[in-house]
């Protein structure tokens, strides 16, 4: 079981979302009540939309992290799931938008449609190094 298969299996049991297809039709998705949440584009890479406050809040901590790169001015996170701490900070990262998109639409959001995947954002290199 890849760690996508594992996040994207537990994802599925979290009583607010389900799996959907993707806008980007790319891959898999979990949508919440208030849309779409998570798109898994391979075995590695996942976008995953946060509010743009959330994003603000934590873009230093998120850029620390190694596996996350924000894309400036999207709504979405894409992870690089590379070990299980990845997936650990994924399915935080998916608590913190829930919590965020109680809210939703974010009032000082724009009306951003596509995830990372579609802005050629994904990650390039199989290892860390340069993001």
């Amino acid at each position: 079981m890849t760690l996508a298969s594992r996040a994207l299996a537990q994802l599925a049991t979290w009583p607010d979302l389900r799996r959907a297809v993707p806008s980007c039709g790319t891959g898999e998705a979990v949508d919440s009540a208030e849309g779409e949440i998570v798109h898994f584009h391979s075995d590695r890479d996942v976008d995953l939309r946060l509010t743009d406050r959330a994003v603000r809040r934590f873009a230093k901590d998120l850029k620390a992290s190694g596996a996350v790169r924000i894309v400036p001015g999207s709504p979405w996170v894409t992870l690089r799931l590379d070990a299980a701490s990845d997936v650990d900070l994924l399915l935080t990262l998916v608590s913190v938008a829930l919590q965020a998109r109680q809210s939703w639409p974010d009032p000082e959001g724009r009306a951003v449609s596509g995830c990372n995947d579609q802005r050629g954002a994904g990650f390039v290199k199989a290892d860390r190094s340069g993001y």
